[in-house]
């Protein structure tokens, strides 16, 4: 299956892109594996025709939204983001009407129809140094995610307003569990992606997303670590730290010792080669909502420089 996708991606100059969420087999044929932000870049610079988008939704139609002339496949259309869904673009339009005069800033885990309501796109690695560089006394939304908003709010003593969104990984991790693992492990350090509720915030050592969460890791001197995020990035970790020990933290609701995003997970390699044989499902997204959505990503990545 492997060597039937690099021949159809040689033969129709296609890019393979991946989230550090994805499963490691997808991850292992990726020409490029990053974060949301990491993704965006790469898509607005790849020379590719077609661009395979090895993530959720919303990530395909950012792709195609920063490169409307490339066609931008995803392996399962099913493949969307309960952050994305917490958030219906008219419940959203409603709440920025309730609030006049504010600067609306949206997590780029949304739907496009959202981006286009928004004046500044964010990521959870710039989403502090954006809203930090805008004037203090600026009156902002945040959404949709409550508990990333909370910890920006918290770090860069703001008062943003939050849309009541979660994403239903990070948000069911429990605590209890982790502090028994740490108690088996007390050398290990707890790295928290910052869409996890506000205690597991308070108890980690780092707070960061998924690459700033894997950069800590390669820097830092310690052996063992818990990590509270989607367990999908525990590859990555293990490869740049093979000497390390990586500890997934599990679910508050599951007997399972990791967390996995049931959405994240439905992409596999038959799918991935399927979409690339037969060029579908493509990724369309409606171009008035492309063209008010592309200003507040180009924003971000240029706010991010």
């Amino acid at each position: 299956m492997k060597s039937k996708i690099e021949k159809l991606k040689k033969e129709k100059n296609a890019l393979i892109m991946a989230h550090y969420y994805q499963r490691d087999e997808i991850q292992e044929i990726a020409d490029f594996i990053g974060d949301s932000l990491a993704l965006a870049r790469k898509a607005a610079e790849t020379d590719a025709d077609i661009i395979v988008m090895c993530g959720v939704h919303f990530m395909g139609e950012t792709a195609k939204i920063l490169c409307p002339d490339k066609k931008v496949l995803v392996p399962d259309m099913e493949a969307g983001c309960s952050l994305a869904d917490s958030c219906d673009p008219e419940e959203f339009r409603s709440f920025i009407k309730d609030h006049p005069d504010y600067t609306v800033v949206s997590y780029v885990n949304t739907s496009a129809a959202v981006k286009a309501l928004t004046d500044i796109v964010v990521t959870s690695g710039n989403a502090r140094h954006i809203i930090e560089s805008l004037p203090k006394d600026e009156k902002i939304i945040f959404g949709p995610d409550r508990n990333l908003g909370g910890y920006i709010n918290s770090v860069s003593d703001r008062d943003m307003v939050l849309w009541p969104g979660a994403c239903h990984v990070h948000d069911r991790f429990s605590i209890e569990k982790i502090l028994d693992l740490k108690k088996n492990h007390p050398g290990a350090k707890i790295l928290v992606h910052p869409e996890c509720r506000r205690p597991l915030q308070l108890i980690a050592d780092k707070v960061g997303s998924t690459a700033a969460l894997l950069d800590f890791a390669t820097k830092d001197d310690s052996r063992e670590y818990i990590v509270v995020t989607e367990s999908g990035i525990l590859r990555e970790m293990r490869l740049k730290c093979p000497e390390k020990t990586f500890i997934p933290a599990p679910a508050e609701d599951s007997e399972c010792q990791c967390n996995e995003c049931d959405y994240m997970k439905l992409n596999t390699l038959e799918k991935v080669y399927r979409c690339l044989l037969e060029e579908t499902p493509e990724i369309h997204v409606d171009a008035d909502i492309a063209e008010k959505a592309l200003r507040p990503i180009e924003r971000m990545l240029e706010m991010s420089k």
